[in-house]
Parts: C-alpha cells; sequence; structure tokens
C-alpha cells in the first residue's frame, strides 16, 4: 500500500504553473521558504511525500540538511525511494558545513554514481533559496525565444549559484566564471559534453567535474573511451 511518506510522483502528474515553485507543506514557515516569498511564487502542498519541493512538471529537489547527514541512514533510504519509484528528475540539495563535511564524499558517491541524480552542496537554507531561485528562473527563461534574453542571463548568475560551481574540485573562482559565461546555468553545464567542458575545465578537472555534477556514467565512459584512443 502506497502511504503519504512513500509516494513518489511521476513525471507529468505534478502540474507546476511556470514560475512557480510548489513546496512539501513540512517546509512551511522554515528559512528556505522566507527567502523564497517575493522571488518565486511558492505553494505548499500536503501529500508530496519524499520530494521537498517540485521546480517543474519534471524537476523536483530533495533536501538534505546537516541534521539529517548526522542523524544517520534514513536520508538515504528516502533516497533511494525516490529513484526506485520516481521518474521525476531529481536534483539533491545537501547542506555541506563544518559538521557535515566528513560526510559529504559518502553523499556524493551514492547520488551521484549509485543513484545518477545531480548533487548541490550549499552552506545553509538562505543558499540554497537562491539556488532554487536561479533554477526556477532559468527553467522560465527556457521558454522565452529571445536569444538576447538568454544571453543576457547568462551573466547574471546569483551567488549561491557561483559558489556551488565553485565547489567543483579543481575549479576555483575563475573557472567557475567561465563555466556560467560559457553556459549560463548550472542545468546546462550538467548537460554539456565532454567536449563542451574539456576547453573550460580542462582534462584534469574534467573527471572531478563530471563526478560532481552528476553528468552521468555514459560521459565518464565516453571520455575514457576518449583518453585509450588518444593514449
Amino acid at each position: 500500500m502506497t502511504t503519504k511518506e512513500n509516494f513518489s510522483a511521476a513525471a507529468g502528474s505534478i502540474v507546476v504553473p511556470l514560475g512557480h515553485v510548489i513546496g512539501n507543506e513540512k517546509w512551511r514557515g522554515s528559512e528556505i521558504a522566507q527567502k523564497l516569498q517575493g522571488k518565486v511564487r511558492l505553494i505548499f502542498e500536503d501529500g508530496l511525500g519524499l520530494v521537498d519541493f517540485h521546480l517543474s512538471n519534471r524537476t523536483c529537489i530533495l533536501y538534505i540538511s546537516e541534521a539529517d547527514l548526522v542523524a544517520g541512514d534514513e536520508f538515504k533510504r528516502r533516497l533511494v525511494r525516490f529513484r526506485n519509484t520516481s521518474s521525476l528528475g531529481g536534483i539533491v540539495i545537501v547542506e555541506r558545513t563544518q559538521i557535515s563535511d566528513q560526510y559529504f564524499s559518502a553523499v556524493q558517491k551514492l547520488v551521484v554514481l549509485e543513484l545518477g541524480m545531480v548533487l548541490l552542496p550549499v552552506a545553509n537554507q538562505g543558499e540554497a533559496s537562491q539556488l532554487i531561485t536561479q533554477l526556477v528562473r532559468e527553467q522560465s527563461k527556457e521558454h522565452s525565444s529571445n536569444p538576447f534574453l538568454r544571453k543576457q542571463s547568462s551573466q547574471l548568475a546569483e551567488p549561491a549559484v557561483f559558489r556551488t560551481v565553485q565547489q567543483i574540485p579543481g575549479v576555483g573562482k575563475t573557472k567557475a566564471l567561465l563555466l556560467l559565461q560559457q553556459f549560463g546555468s548550472i542545468h546546462r553545464i550538467c548537460n554539456a559534453s565532454i567536449e563542451e567542458l574539456e576547453p573550460v575545465v580542462g582534462q584534469a578537472g574534467l573527471v572531478p567535474s563530471l563526478l560532481l555534477l552528476g553528468c552521468g556514467k555514459e560521459a565518464l565512459l565516453q571520455m575514457h573511451m576518449k583518453n585509450n584512443y588518444l593514449g
């Protein structure tokens, strides 16, 4: 029997109006909800199950707090249940702090390598709200056919997005800026090909970049075959 806790929506079953975020009722009154107000149209709904925030009909956020990481393995079971029961594109936002940093490599391995999902670290809920706002705005702008608007948006990354890209091993401030100038959003960086990423991050930074952003095992295999061929 499907319970509210185990319920995980299929793609298309949740209708999210453009520019809106549908949040799990449990986040009402939280810092992240307060900081989203006024930046996006936030609607709360009960019964979202494993999902914390729906950004579109096909994309959602699962939020892992510092407390979740410290508490044990329940968050891992939650992520596995989501992956096994949902066809949505899940983005995992995890609080990477001084306390939780010791758990981050294990979370990265689970989320990116084992579950094939995108992992985005943040320092706190305030930074997460900036990141969610940027993701919603980017998705909204993708519906626009005006190339000049898209070009302008690529130059105006939110600070939280810039800091997230900076945390990719081997990237740093300069390459983070170049990545955002080149691709404009985290979504486009994640979907970039090896040939598109390599001129920006370099060969040495390519593997950790793909691993952290969750660009997929297929891309890693493609790069491995390319290196073997060249070698």
